[in-house]
């Protein structure tokens, strides 16, 4: 193996899912400028995920829309007369 290649500044990092507020901690190199209290009184350097296994169809099994930026509602609004038209 090549020496000097990975990073040596790992560090615990609260991962947290805005979607369903689900959190988990892990070891990361990540730079963040945000951070959050864990459960155990620490503070950790904090990183905010749209998606995460807890809420990604594919994990979940259940088919549910994450829209952060209203592009969902946007279609929804356009294509309005189609949805009407076969409902």
């Amino acid at each position: 193996m090549k020496k000097d290649i990975h990073p040596e500044n790992y560090r615990f990092v609260v991962f947290k899912d805005m979607s369903n507020d689900y959190s988990f901690i892990t070891k990361s190199t990540v730079n963040t400028k945000e951070t959050i209290e864990w459960e155990d009184g620490k503070e950790y350097p904090l990183v905010k995920l749209e998606i995460s296994s807890q809420s990604h169809p594919f994990f979940t099994g259940k088919m549910k829309l994450v829209d952060s930026a209203g592009r969902v509602d946007k279609f929804k609004n356009k294509y309005k007369k189609h949805f009407d038209k076969k409902a």
